[in-house]
């Protein structure tokens, strides 16, 4: 709702497996995949095409306003329980307002980023993770330096977690 040209509120289903977004130029492509990054915690305003994290809001057009906030909400089921909280469903909401105050909430109940990021350590699924890769990303994939590769492995294997753990506690 009101993330960048998606002013009215939209919702996109995506089913277990592998899903490819096609379509032609400016149709809005990388603003699906923006919107989960960002809804995942994206901080760089610059990943996610824009100069300033308000840059995310719906601006307006001849025929609308602009938007006070944009809001991305991501529902995971969780009936098999891969996530680490008791919930069949999982709901991710974040907000920004045009004041620059952010919102995280989990399950419609405000919480940290790291919460967050904690939740979906080690699952694939996140900001920097294997299972969101946009247009060109591909080939950075397949040529990158060994040490960026050996990330993607290190989080599909599982030990991200860890890792990170680790250094937090250093």
């Amino acid at each position: 709702l009101g993330f960048k040209s998606f002013a009215d509120r939209t919702q996109i289903n995506l089913d277990s497996g592998i899903t490819a977004i096609v379509g032609p130029n400016g149709c809005g492509k990388s603003k699906i995949l923006d919107a989960l990054r960002w809804s995942l915690g994206e901080q760089s305003a610059k990943a996610l095409r824009g100069a300033h994290m308000q840059d995310v809001i719906f601006n307006g057009n001849e025929h609308r306003p602009p938007t006070g906030m944009a809001e991305v909400t991501l529902t995971f089921d969780n009936a098999d329980g891969k996530l680490p909280i008791d919930f069949a469903e999982i709901q991710v909401t974040r907000r920004v307002y045009r004041s620059g105050e952010s919102e995280y909430l989990i399950n419609k109940a405000p919480c940290r980023l790291r919460d967050i990021q904690d939740m979906f350590m080690d699952t694939g699924i996140g900001t920097n993770a294997y299972s969101l890769i946009g247009q060109g990303k591909i080939d950075l994939v397949l040529s990158s330096k060994p040490e960026d590769r050996r990330y993607l492995f290190e989080e599909a294997a599982g030990i991200i977690k860890y890792k990170s753990r680790k250094r937090v506690a250093m």
